[in-house]
């Protein structure tokens, strides 16, 4: 086996392009369902750290750091709360793989943790902006579906979507543990081959698309501020009406310039600068990670191509295991 320091760098090279968001795995899937899609690969890669390293703890944390620099760097719109996602991820994976075996419920036990971790901060954030408000909205419009069902639940509608909604992510976490788990057996046993690349690459881009985030925060925000405004206008009667809608659209408003005016970047001006302090101690390996990036892009393009004569989760699987196996052990054609 090679020496386990080259593979947790190019391990960490790969969960920096994964989290930057600049064409990696999602690039090949196409897919909306991004955030369980990076949560997932975050968990494997990490998972597959602490599989290589003798000393976990110090490893994920090391290699969370270089990440978060180079998130920093490619991508500088990316929201406060995306670090607290990577953050907790990684720290919750190296107290769990230091303090227990990497096989079998620990892995299990990590997917199905930051899984629902992603879900309640998700949960949090919509009861910050919109208040309780929201939660009433939508057992007014649960209420007037079981009316016109002739079906009245003792359970409202509120509590039975929060409740299946953490159940999805709840049970999407688990099968993500065993999935990882079969990946690490996968890439373990894999014959370690030499994977050749022409040495001429284009450069990194970075993502600077506030405008398409900033755009997107203002619809979701009218559409669900309209959703709620129509609940109580409509089925709320005299008890709510159009008063209710204005507090809700002004709280809303508010709560949201307050965060992205000022605690959002106050919160990520105080990342960034713990961040820039700790750039100098690992330039080396964030210039080295950052120059794999190119290279990482085409071999996930080529194992893709080099799979599609596999068909749904068995391509999924191998595409896994063959691209993470390949940006390990690839070698320029100069080398």
């Amino acid at each position: 086996m090679r020496n386990n320091r080259f593979i947790i760098d190019r391990l960490t090279a790969l969960w920096a392009l994964n989290e930057s968001g600049l064409g990696g795995f999602l690039h090949v899937f196409n897919t909306p369902f991004t955030g369980l899609i990076v949560g997932g690969i975050a968990i494997l890669l990490i998972s597959l750290i602490a599989y290589y390293a003798e000393n976990k703890w110090q490893a994920i944390l090391k290699a969370l750091v270089i990440v978060l620099i180079i998130k920093m760097a490619v991508s500088p719109y990316s929201p406060f709360g995306a670090y607290v996602a990577v953050s907790f991820q990684a720290i919750f994976g190296a107290l769990l793989f230091s303090k227990f075996s990497w096989k079998g419920i620990t892995i299990m036990v990590l997917g199905m943790v930051t899984f629902l971790e992603s879900a309640l901060q998700k949960l949090l954030i919509l009861t910050i902006v919109y208040g309780t408000e929201l939660w009433e909205a939508i057992n007014l419009y649960g209420l007037w579906v079981q009316k016109k069902l002739n079906f009245i639940s003792d359970t409202s509608t509120s509590t039975f979507l929060i409740s299946l909604y953490l159940a999805v992510y709840g049970v999407c976490g688990l099968l993500v543990g065993i999935f990882i788990k079969n990946m690490i057996k996968i890439i373990s046993e894999k014959e370690e081959v030499d994977f050749y690349l022409e040495s001429n690459v284009n450069a990194i881009e970075r993502d600077n698309n506030k405008t398409a985030f900033k755009t997107k925060v203002i619809w979701i925000w009218l559409i669900t501020v309209t959703i709620i405004v129509l609940a109580f206008s409509v089925f709320g009667g005299h008890l709510f009406g159009w008063q209710k809608g204005i507090y809700i659209l002004l709280r809303s408003f508010l709560i949201l310039m307050l965060w992205y005016l000022v605690l959002g970047p106050f919160l990520l001006k105080l990342v960034r600068n713990y961040l820039s302090k700790r750039e100098s101690q690992y330039k080396e390996d964030i210039t080295n990670a950052m120059d794999l990036f190119p290279y990482f892009r085409r071999i996930l393009s080529h194992t893709w191509q080099d799979t599609k004569q596999l068909k749904g989760y068995t391509r999924f699987k191998y595409f896994m295991a063959n691209s993470i196996s390949n940006c390990i052990h690839f070698k320029l054609k100069s080398e």
